[in-house]
């Protein structure tokens, strides 16, 4: 398929295809049946998901545990692309409960230096996002990718280059369209040292990807790599769902902290115990007319996880957002 060829400016570009992308994106996660009719316009919510530590076996009480805890999203569960029954098995019990899957995670490296690996996650990658068009799950998600040889996530001097940026452009290409995804959307997740690392990056990776199926996943903590952006993080909230709005397809959830040596070091850690304005990300999320789902993780265990799952419910509910 032919796709046209990019504007020439941005504030053209963005022009053409906000309107479409809105319309695109006005609520993939609240009718998962092809035909359903669109939910009625209703008070600000929040689809939140986490891992949930139950036996996968069954997927209608694996999709139960969910919703037990509160939960509206979820991971997608470990079923394999080519297991059609279990993934209609699993679509089926999401749907019955109201859950939506939002994300396949694919967490390789796309830029790895070593060209037959790169090829090998490439193949990893593109068969995640096949997956999550089966499981009408909102998006495979992957970061942009490293030059590291050693770490494949980790920093290197070229990460933020022409060349990555290239690359990066090229590999999201090749995923959607290998699969041509009608539901799903293929994502980067944003790092502070990779590409993408800030807003205007994300958005030029926007026009120059040129696809209909390529999305945003936000994670407001991985674009704080200064003390400004650290202090200004409200701002920052505020400008990616500005900027970025209409093509947000999921959000993880967790806070950072500075410890304080003899220099910048943020780490991660649970959502309210850090500096992340969770009232300014949550506002901005329950007026998103996709209702995103909103992911936590990276925690230890299920009393962690639900530690988190309370403050951001109680945090959510002061400011009238709806989690049910």
């Amino acid at each position: 398929m032919k796709h046209p060829s990019s504007p020439t400016t941005r504030r053209g570009f963005l022009r053409r295809i906000a309107p479409a992308a809105l319309v695109l994106t006005s609520d993939p996660f609240g009718n998962r049946t092809r035909g359903a009719t669109p939910s009625p316009v209703s008070s600000p919510s929040i689809r939140l998901g986490a891992p949930v530590f139950s036996p996968q076996d069954d997927p209608e009480l694996f999709a139960l545990a969910h919703k037990e805890l509160g939960y509206r999203a979820a991971y997608a569960p470990n079923v394999q692309l080519g297991d059609r029954d279990r993934i209609n098995a699993f679509v089926k019990a999401f749907q019955k409960q109201d859950i939506a899957i939002a994300e396949v995670g694919r967490w390789v490296n796309l830029m790895d230096p070593d060209p037959v690996k790169r090829k090998a996650n490439l193949k990893t990658v593109t068969e995640g996002l096949a997956l999550a068009e089966e499981l009408g799950a909102g998006c495979c998600v992957d970061i942009g990718g490293s030059f590291n040889p050693d770490v494949w996530f980790g920093p290197h001097p070229d990460n933020l280059s022409a060349a990555a940026f290239d690359l990066a452009v090229e590999n999201a290409r090749a995923v959607i369209d290998a699969v041509r995804p009608q539901r799903a959307k293929f994502a980067y997740e944003m790092m502070g040292w990779c590409i993408p690392h800030d807003v205007d990056t994300y958005l030029r990776l926007i026009q120059s990807i040129d696809r209909p199926a390529f999305g945003v996943h936000l994670d407001p903590c991985n674009l704080v790599n200064s003390p400004e952006r650290f202090y200004q993080n409200s701002a920052l909230i505020q400008d990616c769902f500005d900027r970025l709005g209409p093509w947000i397809v999921s959000c993880h959830a967790k806070d950072l902290a500075w410890e304080v040596e003899l220099n910048v070091h943020f780490v991660e850690v649970m959502p309210g115990t850090g500096s992340i304005d969770y009232p300014t990300f949550l506002a901005c999320l329950a007026k998103h007319p996709a209702h995103p789902p909103l992911m936590i993780e990276h925690l230890a265990d299920a009393a962690a996880y639900d530690q988190a799952r309370r403050f951001i419910m109680k945090t959510g509910s002061a400011a009238g957002i709806d989690f049910g």
